[in-house]
């Protein structure tokens, strides 16, 4: 694949000095901004933005035949949503307040410090993306589309909430910024960064490294490498992950685990893209798109103290949730009906048609370990399979061990904050929760009494005599 250039729009540099083109253009590629282009001529600029879309324009104001002060109110007309950074030789405080009336973004004066160059065309830029990404978010969301449903395949779905995912994914796939995936284990967090490396269009490689307990030192080596003679045992210079990932998509899971020594040096990387090598005071580029996942409530560890509130807060410019499969049960049957080919198909066995009650009774289930234990459910039950359709013993005793290790709360029946008779003036019998709670088993199980004994955890027999009694 082709790599995209940062930006994905192109900084256009106007300047009737080619001197000066030249130091602009080296400055802001060596900031890690590469996507230039140059014009000397002021007679050239308005027919360039027509024939192109720009990003950012960095115009100089005194230059012959048509000056930066008269393109700047015709660009700002014609052209709104390119933001026009002013650099000038000229001192004046009036001038620069003129210029920032009539629409232009910032104003530098000549000589410009390459820092504050790099930092001004980034923040221009950063406004012109966002820009960019809410116009195509909002497209997306008007129609319903994707332009590119064959990079979700691997996730099977048809939940709208996945769907509208999808969309979202679409509309930030060029962004450079990183992008934050937050899911229960299991709801296929790997399967959707996958999906975004892929629409990246990157073309370097993607790669991926758990964070989760390692220290700073091991952070540091693992990720930006180190130079000869860093440390007793470096005998050579050795290229860190960041490195590696140049051009391509740098994965750090479960970044809810990472220590607060390399939270810094991670905030650096995500908003300089620079970073040292151990043993090295030269700093790196890097063009990596960087995304991070965690099962791990990050907002609530940003407020406890032990994440950067400034991490936290940069890692959210691109959001994702993926909801635990209890909460898109509409998917069971595609999901079922999938895992049961690629079972088959892996242990070399005739596909088995399902017991008609299979859907009703993973329906009434929580699912702990998400997709990710449905599909080990449904593996386990094919390697079972010996009848014509297949058994629910196996999906029967598992759910029977899920319980008796305890991992199931009450959070499973009632509301997570309030109990479920929290309010009432009064609280009903036992007679009557007793009738209450059948009837709604007997409703989540379509009228299934064993289903609904079992929901309850009591016999069948009780169940029936309750159904008996409410007819007499």
């Amino acid at each position: 694949m082709n790599q995209i250039p940062y930006p994905s729009l192109p900084v256009l540099l106007v300047d009737d000095e080619i001197e000066m083109l030249r130091s602009f253009e080296l400055t802001l590629r060596a900031g890690g901004i590469k996507n230039i282009m140059r014009c000397h001529d002021s007679r050239d600029v308005l027919a360039f933005l027509s024939n192109r879309e720009i990003g950012v324009i960095l115009l100089d104001l005194t230059m012959p035949f048509i000056s930066g002060d008269e393109l700047l109110p015709i660009i700002n007309r014609d052209f709104p949503d390119s933001p026009v950074i002013i650099i000038t030789g000229d001192t004046e405080v009036d001038t620069a307040v003129q210029c920032m009336k009539v629409g232009a973004f910032d104003y530098m004066v000549k000589p410009v410090e390459e820092s504050r160059l790099v930092s001004g065309v980034r923040r221009a830029i950063q406004i012109r993306e966002l820009q960019y990404e809410n116009l195509k978010l909002k497209e997306r969301m008007l129609s319903s589309r994707l332009d590119n449903p064959e990079v979700f395949s691997e996730i099977i779905t048809n939940n709208e909430t996945m769907l509208s995912i999808f969309q979202y994914v679409e509309s930030i796939a060029s962004s450079p910024k990183p992008v934050l995936i937050t899911g229960e284990t299991g709801v296929g967090k790997e399967l959707m960064i996958r999906a975004i490396h892929k629409l990246s269009n990157c073309r370097g490689q993607f790669v991926s490294v758990n964070v989760a307990g390692i220290d700073d030192n091991i952070f540091s080596d693992t990720l930006f490498g180190h130079v000869k003679g860093a440390f007793t045992g470096a005998d050579k210079t050795r290229k860190g992950l960041v490195e590696k990932a140049s051009g391509g998509t740098l994965l750090l899971d479960e970044i809810g685990d990472l220590n607060p020594d390399s939270q810094v040096k991670l905030l650096r990387l995500l908003q300089e893209h620079e970073y040292f090598s151990v043993g090295s005071d030269l700093p790196k580029i890097s063009d990596a798109r960087v995304i991070v996942i965690t099962n791990k409530d990050l907002q609530a560890l940003q407020k406890s103290g032990r994440f950067r509130n400034d991490l936290y807060y940069r890692l959210c410019a691109h959001s994702i949730h993926i909801p635990p499969l209890r909460e898109r049960l509409d998917d069971l049957t595609l999901l079922v009906d999938y895992f049961l080919e690629e079972a088959s198909h892996s242990l070399g066995k005739k596909k088995p048609p399902p017991h008609e009650g299979l859907i009703t009774l993973l329906s009434n289930y929580h699912f702990p370990g998400n997709i990710r234990e449905l599909q080990s459910m449904i593996y386990d039950a094919v390697s079972n399979h010996k009848s014509k359709k297949l058994s629910m013993d196996q999906f029967k005793a598992h759910f029977d061990q899920e319980d008796s290790t305890g991992k199931t709360d009450s959070s499973r029946f009632f509301p997570k904050h309030d109990f479920c008779f929290a309010g009432s003036k009064s609280l009903p019998t036992l007679d009557q929760t007793n009738r209450l709670l059948i009837e709604e088993a007997m409703k989540r199980t379509n009228n299934n009494q064993s289903m609904a004994a079992r929901l309850l955890g009591i016999s069948r027999q009780r169940v029936a005599r309750h159904l008996k009694a409410k007819k007499l």
